[in-house]
């Protein structure tokens, strides 16, 4: 990755909260990393050391700094999907955010993409300066730290929800990287709040403003699958199934702070790294607005919307099967009509939640003998819903972030019913940047600008749904 020194030095001076998590500052008078925001005294330039990832600055020999928590930072910026060969980094960093470097290797990674190792290898030093190993290591280090800082769960516990394969390797890690033992950086934690009921966790992650929480609220109410989600100004919550364990997620904006708080009730606390990461993803945590924004305002015509609604992000999903699902069932009808139909698929199909708190939508298993006819889907719809259940049971089509975008729209247009609108959309709510349903009646107006919005057309839709309902 080429470094821009004179700008993040800008930004450091500055404590830019934009370049939060773009980048680290390790210091060699102290051996520490930091945030570019870190409330410390700015070291002299002659002490500094650029990173483009915590990882980088780790495997350089820096230690993370206690006060800024790099741990807290937003992550990696969205610009990593901008190319073909980053779009591979992004994809990779997916899937280990899905824990797929914990049960199995560099190889099996590189396979599921669709690489070799060593090219997988050379990207990550390319674009994050650090190895995928390393990579996966310092998150695993930097959730640890997390659990640390914000729950009160037994240290055995936080080592296997970090992925550590051992307590004693846990805290040679800690002990190793941060010079204590992990005990003593949770009497050293200032955080005043901490989860005293079991399997019940408050987390904070941190964005790059602006983030328009309000609008992505509005986009994801309208489309709330009853009984499994809501969504207001004030918070989104929704009930989550993973490896046969059930829970619920609630979502909040905390007014003046750069993060989202995030309410888990889950049983199992070896999930929590995935749930976090999933939840990341959900409400586009990582997204650059400086970036996308500064590129969108090229066009005249999104100026005004992009002035009145800065930090718009794309809304992600929890499971991306569930969202394939909600996708054919708002084929050419109300956006109303599809999420009362949704709520008719979970509660038939699904599963419900233990003391009425819910619906657990249904798995690829669940529909793939179902007759969705019986509850008023029609009978194409119903079929193409069959088709896409059986072929993500089977392994044939998978939503984990593995396939790029136009394999993925190769791959689920050959199901009879989903066309390239459908296909764009689900493509969007995964995540993919540049994805773009020009089908839809309000991009269409725009489809013959849409090349130049390139390789932010998902965000550029985003602007331009809202516009329409301004």
């Amino acid at each position: 990755m080429e470094i821009d020194t004179r700008a993040w030095k800008r930004a450091r001076l500055a404590r830019d909260a934009r370049f939060d998590g773009r980048f680290f500052i390790g210091v060699t008078s102290t051996g520490i990393y930091c945030r570019p925001i870190c409330p410390a005294p700015s070291p002299k330039e002659e002490n500094v050391r650029y990173f483009p990832s915590a990882a980088a600055a780790a495997e350089a020999g820096f230690r993370p700094c206690l006060r800024c928590r790099p741990e807290a930072s937003p992550g990696t910026p969205a610009w990593l999907n901008v190319s073909g060969a980053s779009s591979t980094v992004s994809r990779a960093l997916r899937l280990i955010g899905e824990s797929a470097l914990d049960n199995g290797g560099v190889d099996e990674l590189a396979g599921r993409l669709g690489i070799g190792a060593r090219h997988l290898r050379r990207l990550f030093l390319r674009y994050l300066g650090a190895t995928p190993v390393a990579v996966a290591q310092t998150r695993r280090v930097h959730f640890a730290k997390k659990l640390i800082d914000e729950t009160d769960l037994p240290m055995t516990q936080i080592a296997m929800a970090a992925g550590f394969g051992s307590i004693r390797r846990f805290n040679a890690t800690f002990q190793n990287l941060y010079q204590r033992a992990p005990a003593a950086l949770r009497k050293a934690s200032a955080q005043e709040s901490r989860a005293h009921q079991a399997g019940h966790y408050i987390f904070r992650l941190g964005y790059r403003p602006p983030y328009d929480w309000e609008s992505l609220a509005e986009f994801l109410a309208v489309r709330a699958t009853p009984g499994v989600e809501t969504a207001t100004t004030h918070e989104y919550r929704r009930t989550i199934g993973l490896d046969g364990h059930h829970g619920t997620v609630a979502v909040r904006p905390v007014r003046a702070k750069n993060y989202l708080e995030v309410e888990v009730h889950y049983p199992e606390p070896s999930r929590l790294f995935r749930i976090v990461e999933r939840v990341r993803k959900m409400f586009d945590l990582g997204a650059d607005p400086a970036e996308i924004d500064g590129h969108l305002k090229r066009d005249a015509d999104l100026k005004p919307v992009l002035r009145a609604h800065p930090g718009i992000r794309v809304p992600g999903c929890w499971d991306g099967f569930e969202m394939a699902v909600r996708a054919i069932l708002g084929q050419q009808v109300s956006v109303k009509g599809a999420s009362t139909m949704a709520g008719r698929v979970a509660a038939a199909f699904g599963s419900p939640m233990p003391m009425g708190e819910g619906l657990i939508f249904p798995d690829a298993e669940a529909l793939a003998g179902a007759d969705l006819t019986t509850i008023g889907v029609t009978g194409k719809r119903a079929q193409s819903i069959r088709e896409l259940a059986v072929a993500t049971a089977r392994g044939d089509m998978k939503f984990d972030g593995s396939i790029d975008p136009e394999r993925l729209e190769e791959r689920i247009t050959r199901i009879r019913g989903i066309g390239p609108w459908t296909a764009q959309y689900i493509a969007m709510r995964l995540g993919e940047p540049d994805a773009f349903p020009a089908g839809d009646l309000y991009l269409r107006r725009a489809a013959h600008r849409a090349d130049a919005w390139r390789p932010w057309r998902a965000y550029a839709a985003m602007y331009l749904w809202k516009r329409s309902h301004l």
